[in-house]
């Protein structure tokens, strides 16, 4: 029986009135300090299971399920007894055990491995003292010591139907290699990690190019492939980010935190982008340490100057003109527009401003106040 099947009786026999409610881990955390009594796992203090309990202010809320990022609980109104809140407690907890057992009948060794791996990191990032290197027991025989390229996978849609991790894993294995793994994070998140020997291909496919291809080429260019795959064999809409290769055994909880920032801040200052490469994020990583009131007050000093700055034309000619590295010609062709007609934008923008972006020093300024405007005007 599900825990939803029984919310109905459950109000029955407490007589008030019971409601699910949703807490992020922090908030949750917060209650129980300031509750009047409340019930932990004495096995890890740290760890929020199924069953945990607190009381404050007439109200009392019991953990049913815990997701990663977040908890679902029950929210009773009124008095509930001790003996009651054991009895709930003791269902929970026992529920969540059957679920367990019968999952882990039906699960393949390497989901199996992927789960008891997806469990520590979690804890590792939910806890205080972080331990960065996995436990002997979780490394898999070994095979984690060796560099792999690690990718964070994030699913747009959370009305979509999730592909089961059999589903996910074959498909990776088709486009990457046999030997990747496969961890499942929180909700809609995959940390997956494929073999090095993909850099060695991925090169292979532009020996005739004068320029020798960097590692970071490599990368994004197998990023790029793989996120097309995704997008079009199976859950459509998603963001994808890679960082360099790493020994998982080693680095693993680090890369997760590197991969979900990189996410974050693509999302955050570039809207409508879903490859994310963390080396391309610096500036964007610094202008996100700087306190928001900060960076509003600046902002506003900016754009006090000018309006041009926020309208759609200029907005699309200093994107262009940025991403092709300053490149009057190249922004030209890439924007239709003849070489003149862009000369006269940027000579409008310097006049206006009197910040010329043909200028090194007056090109990271305009890029300043770009990402800031963004994130401002989303804000």
């Amino acid at each position: 029986m599900s825990t939803t099947d029984w919310l109905t009786p459950l109000q029955h026999i407490l007589n008030c009135q019971v409601r699910f409610v949703t807490f992020s881990l922090s908030a949750w955390k917060s209650l129980v300090e300031q509750a009047e009594s409340s019930w932990i796992n004495n096995d890890n203090r740290e760890v929020i299971t199924e069953g945990n309990r607190a009381a404050f202010n007439g109200k009392t809320w019991i953990v049913v399920r815990v997701t990663g990022i977040d908890l679902e609980a029950l929210e009773i109104e009124g008095e509930v007894k001790q003996a009651e809140a054991e009895l709930i407690t003791w269902t929970l907890q026992w529920n969540q055990t059957q679920q367990l057992t019968a999952k882990q009948n039906t699960l393949t060794e390497s989901e199996s491995i992927a789960l008891k791996l997806s469990d520590w990191i979690q804890g590792q990032l939910e806890s205080e003292e972080t331990s960065y290197s996995i436990p002997d027991h979780l490394t898999s025989g070994g095979k984690l010591f060796a560099e792999m390229i690690p990718f964070l996978l994030v699913t747009e849609h959370t009305n979509v139907k999730q592909a089961s991790y059999t589903e996910l894993e074959k498909l990776l294995r088709s486009f990457l290699a046999e030997d990747i793994l496969l961890i499942p994070l929180k909700n809609q998140e995959w940390l997956i990690w494929g073999p090095v020997s993909l850099l060695k291909e991925a090169d292979s496919e532009y020996m005739d190019d004068e320029d020798e291809e960097t590692v970071e080429d490599s990368l994004s260019s197998i990023c790029h492939g793989l996120y097309e795959m995704l997008a079009s064999e199976w859950i459509g809409e998603c963001h994808l980010a890679v960082a360099h290769p790493v020994s998982p055994a080693k680095g693993i909880v680090e890369t997760t935190l590197l991969l979900r920032e990189t996410i974050n801040l693509g999302r955050k200052f570039h809207v409508g982008t879903s490859i994310h490469l963390p080396w391309m994020l610096q500036l964007e990583r610094l202008l996100n340490a700087i306190p928001e009131v900060q960076r509003s007050r600046y902002l506003e000093h900016a754009l006090k100057k000018t309006e041009l700055f926020v309208e759609a034309e200029m907005l699309a000619t200093l994107e262009t003109f940025f991403s092709l590295d300053c490149n009057v010609s190249e922004t030209a062709k890439k924007l239709y527009i003849h070489r003149n007609t862009l000369l006269y934008r940027l000579d409008k923008l310097k006049q206006e401003t009197g910040l010329d972006v043909r200028s090194f020093r007056d090109a990271v300024l305009v890029k300043i106040i770009l990402l800031l405007y963004k994130v401002t005007k989303r804000n």
